[in-house]
């Protein structure tokens, strides 16, 4: 048991004295980096399936 006090109590110490957090301004540009970041990642994703597909129906047409 005591080594679970001593691991809470450590654990507490470094998130309130050694961690260095963020201010709200970096934490939300960050965030919007991350969902822009995002929204291009699934905006390729999306043109290369859409490509893949029909590409795949254009040489499927060809056995018919």
């Amino acid at each position: 048991m005591q080594k679970v006090v001593k691991y809470i109590k450590e654990s507490y110490h470094e998130m309130r004295d050694k961690v260095s957090w963020p201010k709200y301004s970096e934490l939300q540009s960050s965030s919007i980096l991350v969902l822009i970041a995002s929204m291009i990642f699934s905006l390729a994703i999306f043109l290369m399936d859409y490509v893949f597909q029909n590409g795949m129906e254009w040489i499927y047409s060809f056995n018919q």
